[in-house]
């Protein structure tokens, strides 16, 4: 079954706003985001919100990346825990020199996605499919209305925080992709001499894709961006496997800051 993944803000609602108001607000659609919440009895009144709670809010945005809108009382290490990362990476990725500074509704790429919840699934085979605790997952969630971790609803917009390490931020292939030869791979790091190293290998152990390296656009301390395409140098022997993006130690060559993704061949 394909992974249904879908593009989206992550909204913290205030006093004053109506799902009309926010779906203006975003360019998105009430029923959209009613579906994406789960706003429907048992879980609510058709449509009722209330200040405080999350909301994942639908959109046409290019990257299944989510954007988190920022909140009165935010801080970027509020964030980092709730998405199980790192103040200094959402820092560099958003180019915010000072992280004890930040806005009210000013938007954010954190590392996140929203998976779209069929029948049949449970918290923990999400867990299992994407590589992500089952602690993780709740934590992103816990804010939103409809978020059970004993009932959870076809449709619903599930935040599924993305792995990273301190310094790499892999945006591209998402957790549970299927990719072939040819794949982009994509992300920032903050990585010595602007060289961040990847491989892929089957859970047979079998290296599908040799240790190559691509570029980013600037060295640390910046988190540079890079893409790259990833050649498959032989055939995966099994239907899944993990993407590694990893630095190297300038002292002895050891892998520092490895990022393991979960994919599918």
């Amino acid at each position: 079954m394909p992974i249904i993944t879908t593009r989206g803000i992550i909204y913290t609602i205030k006093r004053g706003d109506t799902l009309f108001s926010i779906a203006n607000q975003f360019g998105s659609n009430i029923a959209a985001i009613e579906r994406a919440n789960y706003l429907f009895p048992p879980v609510t009144d058709q449509g009722l919100i209330f200040p405080g709670d999350e909301l994942v809010i639908p959109t046409s945005t290019n990257s299944p990346i989510m954007r988190y809108i920022v909140a009165s009382g935010d801080t970027l290490t509020g964030m980092a825990n709730v998405y199980n990362s790192f103040v200094d990476l959402i820092a560099g990725v958003n180019n915010i020199d000072n992280p004890n500074l930040i806005y009210v509704d000013q938007p954010l790429m954190v590392p996140a996605f929203a998976y779209k919840i069929v029948n049949g699934d449970t918290l923990f085979a999400i867990s299992r499919r994407f590589g992500v605790s089952v602690s993780a997952i709740e934590e992103a969630n816990a804010n939103r209305p409809g978020f059970q971790r004993d009932v959870i609803w076809p449709d619903y917009h599930l935040i599924i925080p993305i792995p990273t390490s301190r310094n790499i931020f892999v945006t591209k292939p998402l957790p549970s992709s299927t990719i072939s030869s040819g794949q982009r791979l994509e992300g920032y790091a903050r990585v010595f001499e602007a060289v961040v190293n990847y491989q892929l290998r089957d859970t047979n152990g079998v290296i599908v894709t040799n240790e190559r390296f691509a570029m980013t656009n600037e060295g640390a301390p910046a988190y540079g961006f890079f893409s790259t395409g990833i050649p498959f140098d032989r055939a995966p022997t099994a239907s899944s496997g993990e993407l590694w993006v990893y630095s190297r130690s300038a002292k002895d060559g050891s892998i520092q800051d490895l990022v393991k993704i979960k994919v599918n061949f």
